[in-house]
């Protein structure tokens, strides 16, 4: 009799799950733009690949953590610090985006993933973190901007910052996607290559490590 219960209780545990996850997958644009609503966070310290490569030829890793917030008006603010070393011990700098986002209809990673369009135009603020970093934008990016100082926040909003390849006027946008499971906000993940999702053509076709909403 105890056995047959425990039975009981694992299938029907078994088919809420079942339930559950065909529920995701089955979500539309509006639900998963409900579901997208609030504040999410970095596991752990995430790597990527980079345009940049070393003296081998080898493209270099850059490190970093992010916090994500998108509102019901579909508003967003992405908050990234990128740190020198793989345990996110040594921040380098600081990067606020924030705008508002298009959703494009399915994409095909997944059932329910959803192709995105994230437009900064609101926000693109550079915070350098340690000496180093504003000494290199001092060297690299002083037209136009006060000097660049530990601590304090500059908007490179629409003007030229050859550090991120930014031109004059530019207001700078990723062709992305969104998938949720379990709770978990996906991402496209970068190419291999390095490339950057400005272009559609560049749109991710993978997913990346999750976010997951802040505690």
């Amino acid at each position: 009799m105890v056995l047959l219960t425990i039975g009981i209780i694992h299938n029907a545990s078994a088919q809420g799950e079942n339930a559950k996850t065909q529920k995701q997958k089955n979500m539309t644009t509006e639900q998963v733009k409900k579901l997208s609503v609030g504040e999410w966070v970095s596991i752990a310290p995430e790597v990527r690949p980079s345009i940049s490569k070393d003296a081998n030829g080898n493209m270099k890793p850059f490190y970093l953590t992010r916090t994500f917030t998108y509102s019901a008006d579909g508003k967003f603010t992405l908050e990234m610090v990128n740190t020198a070393d793989a345990y996110g011990k040594v921040p380098l700098v600081k990067i606020v985006l924030r705008g508002h986002t298009e959703w494009q209809g399915e994409h095909p990673i997944a059932p329910g993933a959803q192709k995105i369009h994230y437009i900064a135009d609101e926000a693109y603020e550079v915070t350098p973190l340690i000496q180093g970093f504003a000494d290199a934008m001092n060297h690299v990016a002083s037209t136009d901007f006060n000097k660049w100082a530990v601590g304090e926040t500059q908007n490179i909003l629409g003007k030229a910052f050859p550090p991120f390849g930014l031109t004059d006027g530019q207001i700078y946008g990723e062709y992305d996607l969104v998938f949720i499971d379990h709770d978990m906000l996906f991402w496209g993940a970068k190419h291999v290559d390095g490339r950057s999702f400005e272009k559609e053509e560049n749109r991710p076709d993978n997913l990346q490590i999750p976010m997951v909403r802040k505690k």
